[in-house]
């Protein structure tokens, strides 16, 4: 399993969306037939669970590229949609789809069916997928390092799913709490470099707990077929700009690290932290968003993630490419003006329905691609 090189920098995009059914605005099991009418479907695929199409972006070089090539695609997606009758949005999770799901056919996804059955078709969730460029497998594993004490954050930032079944959950992104019955999903493990790793991967494989790497769900994980790390721990965001945002704040984020390494010494809340503190730390996030507060140190002392939010943001900016400052300028609006949680939270409490915030969602999908 030899990690095959990645050109510096680029990046990839895999957007996980809802199959919405346009009059009840229920989940619809519609991915086969929305396969069905594309003759090249390389950039559009079935996940899993056949609620879900995940669109997935060509390689990119830098953020405006990202756009270009996903937009295109995301409009053809919506003609597609519209032509057999289903609507498409993007959140965490449904907001009131109760059933379970049904899963896809395909040899790996009858193995996951047999692996994690009645789990696997309760866990209705959907995520965004970050790629990032990797010069080798040890950088990836460095930064696979790097940036785990930033998990909290960004499960703050991308939080968009405070709703399941129909009930406001108290969590502002439930679809961590929902992952985190399965196997292989959560905190990465730490490795030295990438013979350590290839010797875990060997073990599990050969105890039949792994097949591919692709097997593997944690927040951050190597793809060596692809040369990339992959950022796994985003919800699914409501419109193409706010996923452009993060995927920004994520390409800044690891040039500050790469540049500073060794020469910047990082406060306690984002240092190498116990197993148990990280642990809490995402947990609060998931459940509080951006008004969580963080164990920042081993003596017990808190920090706002609000705060720790805009301290990032600063750090990364002199580091962030021209076409990105204004997605973390948008980024930087999101947190002020209501982050995607908060905007589907704000239309219940106005007296809108769960069925009326998944129509909001939709429209706001999309409107974006306009």
């Amino acid at each position: 399993m030899d990690f095959t090189p990645s050109a510096a920098f680029s990046v990839g995009l895999e957007l996980e969306l809802q199959l919405l059914d346009p009059t009840t605005f229920d989940l619809a099991e519609a991915v086969l037939p929305l396969l069905e009418t594309y003759s090249d479907h390389r950039y559009v695929k079935p996940e899993f669970l056949q609620n879900t199409v995940e669109v997935v972006s060509p390689v990119a070089a830098d953020l405006s590229e990202l756009e270009a090539g996903l937009r295109p695609l995301l409009v053809e997606l919506l003609q597609h949609g519209d032509r057999l009758g289903l609507g498409l949005c993007g959140a965490g999770t449904h907001p009131f789809t109760c059933r379970p799901a049904t899963y896809t056919p395909g040899a790996r996804y009858r193995l996951m069916e047999r692996n994690y059955g009645w789990l696997g078709q309760n866990q209705v969730t959907f995520a965004t997928h970050v790629h990032l460029g990797m010069p080798s497998g040890d950088e990836a594993l460095t930064l696979m390092r790097e940036l785990k004490p930033f998990l909290p954050l960004l499960v703050a930032l991308s939080a968009s799913s405070p709703f399941w079944h129909g009930s406001d959950t108290g969590f502002a992104a439930f679809r961590q709490r929902v992952l985190a019955a399965s196997r292989t999903y959560g905190i990465p493990p730490d490795f030295a470099d990438w013979p350590t790793f290839q010797c875990f991967f060997s073990t599990m494989a050969r105890a039949g707990v792994l097949a591919s790497v692709r097997d593997i769900h944690w927040d951050l994980r190597p793809s060596p077929h692809f040369g990339t790390l992959e950022v796994r721990v985003l919800d699914a965001q409501p419109t193409l700009a706010e996923a452009l945002a993060l995927a920004a704040l994520l390409r800044a984020l690891v040039r500050f690290l790469q540049a500073s390494r060794g020469s910047w010494t990082a406060p306690a809340v984002l240092a190498p932290q116990p197993w148990w503190m990280l642990r809490d730390n995402c947990f609060s996030a998931s459940r509080d968003g951006i008004e969580a507060s963080l164990i920042a140190s081993q003596d017990g002392d808190r920090m706002p993630l609000k705060r720790l939010a805009a301290l990032v943001l600063g750090w990364v900016r002199p580091w962030a490419a021209a076409d990105e400052h204004p997605w973390l300028d948008r980024l930087e609006a999101s947190i002020t003006a209501g982050l995607p949680y908060v905007r589907q939270r704000l239309l219940l409490r106005r007296g809108d329905s769960v069925q009326g915030v998944v129509a909001s969602l939709a429209g706001e999908f999309r409107a974006d691609l306009a």
